[in-house]
């Protein structure tokens, strides 16, 4: 029976059986009719890396063949070299927008950007470290100061397997007008031989669920604990909500994302849906030794964003308490350890209950390590400023940046 429970307190939009060619022509001429009137930018954070890897081809030929685009943006990060810059727009040459354009791109390295950025710091307006936080938040940018579209889409470049369902999907909540809401957040399996998505199975739910249990009933954890996916890169949402929006540069982009929305939206204009029944990307390694790496530098920027938000909401975070959350947290982990042991053992997948233990203990340790952090500097790195701060400091900031970021990709 097909999964239709609607739980938390967001809405869930499920996917109700497979999508077949006529489903999906149906879906996308749908999507179509309202791209018309609420047009559709989609942004796409690539590292020039992903040029050779098994995915980045895929998706190419997949948007080549999407009828409803008005801009394609591509935040291209991980080079300096304008020759690698150049072959990955080369990569991309064959999507086409509605007004049979190509994508735009904005190179994150360039020396045009890097300007813009020394100007914002200039101003007390810092965009932070790089990352894909700070990739995407310019590119949103970008997509106001060309005024072309209602509706924004973001998905990574890295999704092994990738259909365009996935996309049509995603912009259906927020591109039609009779659902009307302001953001969408995707969720999917991550189920191979092996469970996947570590960081939300065994850091974000147990935490949240710690959290919990010690602190009592709080509306933002009920929030955050009723989406399926919390740390799914997919999402869409509407131009007014993203000037309105402040998101970290680092690894906490998503639940910062979630976060924002929560202060921005109200409830009833927030969903989640079904993008696929399955999905891989590249799977990063634990780096338990290593706090700069891997799922371990990606846990200690989550744990921080969260700690932060929950405290701007009363929560208080001294060193007792946060020994109190982490045993609490550890246990909860463990609990859950032993049910996906139980759902591996019936579906006959593989699970290394040692190595999710390690993880767990790593986990931990970041955990401690933000924790910490916190209660020496409870402000910490500050979040990149909304779009509606910076046009009130600097009115033609998302002109320059236009003008830039079209330099950069016309420029040969």
């Amino acid at each position: 029976m097909a999964d239709f429970h609607q739980t938390g307190v967001i809405t869930t939009l499920h996917r109700l059986g497979s999508t077949n060619g006529e489903a999906l022509e149906l879906l996308e001429q749908r999507v179509s009719r309202y791209a018309h009137t609420r047009p559709i930018a989609l942004v796409l954070p690539c590292l020039y890396s992903e040029i050779q890897g098994p995915a980045l081809a895929g998706i190419i030929k997949e948007l080549s063949q999407v009828p409803y685009l008005q801009q394609v943006v591509v935040s291209v990060a991980g080079t300096s070299k304008r020759s690698e810059f150049d072959e990955l727009r080369k990569a991309f040459a064959g999507i086409r927008t509605m007004d049979g354009g190509g994508p735009t791109f904005l190179w994150e390295q360039g020396e045009r950007i890097q300007s813009l950025y020394s100007n914002l710091s200039k101003e007390g307006l810092s965009p932070g470290e790089a990352g894909k936080g700070r990739g995407v938040w310019l590119a949103y940018g970008y997509v106001l100061a060309a005024g072309q579209s209602s509706v924004i889409a973001l998905h990574d470049c890295d999704i092994i397997g990738y259909k365009r369902e996935l996309l049509a999907r995603l912009c259906y909540p927020t591109v039609n007008p009779n659902l009307d809401y302001e953001f969408a957040k995707g969720y999917y399996g991550r189920v191979t031989d092996r469970l996947y998505g570590r960081v939300t199975r065994l850091f974000m739910t147990p935490f949240l669920r710690a959290m919990t249990s010690v602190l009592g009933p709080h509306p933002l954890l009920e929030y955050l604990d009723s989406f399926r996916y919390p740390l799914a890169g997919e999402f869409s949402m509407t131009t007014d909500l993203v000037r309105s929006n402040r998101i970290p540069s680092d690894w906490g982009l998503e639940v910062g994302m979630l976060t924002e929305v929560y202060r921005n939206c109200s409830l009833k204009r927030i969903c989640q849906v079904e993008l696929i029944e399955n999905y891989d990307h590249k799977h990063r390694e634990l780096s338990e030794l290593d706090s700069t790496k891997g799922l371990h530098r990606m846990v200690l920027d989550i744990a921080a964003a969260l700690i932060r938000n929950l405290a701007s909401y009363g929560v208080e975070f001294s060193a007792g308490f946060l020994n109190t959350l982490i045993s609490a947290y550890v246990r909860t982990a463990q609990d859950d350890i032993a049910r996906y042991s139980h759902d591996a053992a019936l579906n006959g997948l593989i699970f290394d209950r040692h190595e999710e233990e390690v993880v767990v203990e790593t986990f931990s340790h970041a955990l401690r390590a933000a924790g910490l952090s916190y209660v020496k500097d409870p402000l910490g790195a500050p979040q990149i400023p909304n779009w509606n701060r910076v046009t009130s400091a600097l009115p033609d900031f998302l002109d320059e940046l236009r003008k830039t970021v079209e330099e950069d990709s016309g420029s040969k």
